[in-house]
């Protein structure tokens, strides 16, 4: 589950990291009194107005402006807020945003020189265990210096047994050539930051650019944190934090009857119990010369319900030009799920285009009859070198 940027900051800013000071805005009208009690609160002479979608490039794109003004704060956020933010991360379609987030500005002129920090946790299922990947150099250009000089991207590789150690910390801190000043500070900081992403079962927390300011103070100006959605049920005070907007309507949709789905862009649908069985059917597919439009697994106990579900998420696609329905008999029957294939299409209607099935396991023979006798337009396969024809056949 990926997080919006303010709910990032909040569980940071919980977390004893400091964040900008900042307040959500979905109406632009509001955005003046925001900036007016951010400046009451910090004296902040400037203002960051931040859309928030699930998509990084947000500056580039036109997503972030910096306001002089609460007055400027109000026309930045009218001119943010319903737009179709387009960057390398959301595609040609763009995304729309809903809300800003205002904060205080914290590029301002003092003693010292603003640095920014490139700083990233992320499970490296590679070795088993988190990573923290840091530059000195971070900020909107950080993938050119991760391309041109990746000698200053640094990765650091934290034993699970152990958790981030005080000479790791200190390593880090040595490599970001960080002020003496706020040493302490940014370990204390790094320490932190890992701890909450275990806390939370994160595979992804990115600060970038991680702001030491003009007076040696430290923010996350910027943050990205993706929670592992197995895990949810063990951080119930997160469930809010789902946006369905930001999300696939069909993978949404398939949510609600505890559906596993995922869109893809080819031509055949899938509906397969179990992940391993969907990914071998997944390449029967595409080796019978069509492409997987989606993969769907609609689990052990698949019924009526489920698979009604299923062939409704499935036909919502309009490039699909056939589904291929493919279960092994173990835990659930054969004969069972035939049955719901016959009662989805009645309950459904008439279902244009063709449908494989190919049963196996468990009562498959009885499956197969009641197939037979429904009187529907459905192809019966009894292997899957006979399903991937069948394909072959009806999508031409």
């Amino acid at each position: 589950m990926k997080l919006h940027e303010y709910q990032a900051k909040e569980l940071l800013r919980n977390n004893g990291i400091p964040v900008p000071y900042g307040i959500l805005v979905e109406n632009y009208e509001e955005a003046e009194d925001a900036a007016k009690k951010i400046y009451d609160q910090t004296q902040a002479t400037t203002f960051a107005v931040k859309a928030q979608v699930h998509a990084g490039g947000r500056g580039k794109a036109g997503g972030i402006k910096i306001a002089k003004s609460t007055e400027e704060a109000k026309r930045f956020a009218k001119e943010i807020i319903g737009m179709k933010l387009v960057s390398p991360q959301t595609g040609q379609q763009g995304k729309l945003v809903r809300k800003v987030l205002i904060e205080q500005g914290i590029y301002y002129e003092g003693p010292n020189k603003i640095k920014e920090i490139y700083i990233s946790i992320l499970l490296n299922r590679k070795d088993e265990c988190y990573s923290i990947v840091y530059s000195s150099e971070g900020g909107m250009e950080i993938e050119d210096v991760a391309e041109k000089k990746p000698e200053l991207i640094f990765k650091e590789n934290i034993n699970p047994q152990f958790g981030i150690l005080p000479f790791q910390a200190r390593k880090i801190n040595y490599n970001l050539n960080s002020a003496n000043e706020i040493n302490k500070d940014l370990m204390k900081l790094i320490i932190s930051l890992y701890n909450t992403c275990i806390r939370y079962d994160a595979t992804l927390i990115e600060i970038n650019p991680l702001v030491i300011t003009s007076d040696n103070k430290i923010f996350a100006a910027d943050a990205k944190i993706t929670i592992d959605d197995n895990s949810i049920f063990r951080h119930p005070e997160l469930k809010d934090y789902a946006d369905i907007y930001e999300e696939d309507p069909f993978e949404v949709e398939a949510s609600k009857y505890n559906l596993n789905f995922i869109k893809l862009d080819g031509n055949v649908g899938c509906m397969v119990n179990g992940a391993g069985l969907a990914m071998a059917t997944m390449d029967i597919i595409k080796h019978s010369g069509g492409m997987p439009a989606n993969f769907l697994d609609v689990g052990g106990g698949a019924n009526a319900n489920t698979i009604q579900a299923g062939f409704n998420i499935i036909l919502k696609d309009p490039n699909v030009k056939a589904i291929l329905i493919n279960i092994f008999g173990g835990i659930v029957r054969c004969d069972r799920v035939a049955q719901g294939v016959v009662e989805a299409y009645k309950s459904i209607g008439e279902i244009k285009v063709p449908v494989i099935v190919r049963l196996h396991g468990t009562n498959a023979e009885e499956a197969r009859e009641i197939i037979k006798n429904s009187g529907l337009k459905v192809f019966s396969a009894s292997t899957l070198e006979e399903a991937a024809k069948l394909i072959m056949d009806v999508i031409k």
